[in-house]
């Protein structure tokens, strides 16, 4: 659990360079280009890294957003073999974006009725 904790929190690191820069789009490629193997869902692997996840919040020096959140939920799970997606959603009223995670169409780490709340931008 330890080298989890760290694992995310150099994730977090590494992408608050790239989103203090508003480069998004080097945001989406990192995430898109994480490779997976495709394991079948685990969901007691997906319940440790996402508290792994919230650890690294804990410790992290400033309040660690959806979007950066998500980014490294979604890498640490790729590097377990599962096949995480970055969901990128919004609303109209009024207006929010969100991110969050799913596993095979299943949310992880998140409000299960986050996908009737948002319609989904862009998936990654």
């Amino acid at each position: 659990m330890i080298l989890l904790t760290l694992q995310a929190y150099a994730l977090f690191l590494s992408f608050e360079f790239v989103i203090v820069r508003h480069n998004f789009a080097k945001l989406r490629r990192r995430v898109r280009n994480e490779p997976t193997r495709h394991r079948p869902v685990n969901a007691g692997a997906c319940a440790r890294v996402c508290h792994a996840v919230d650890r690294a919040c804990a410790f992290y020096f400033k309040q660690v957003q959806c979007l950066q959140r998500s980014a490294v939920t979604v890498c640490l799970l790729r590097r377990l073999g599962f096949a995480a997606e970055l969901v990128i959603g919004a609303k109209h009223l009024p207006f929010r974006a969100h991110a969050w995670v799913e596993v095979e169409g299943i949310v992880v780490g998140d409000k299960v009725g986050v996908t009737e709340t948002y319609a989904v931008l862009d998936r990654c």
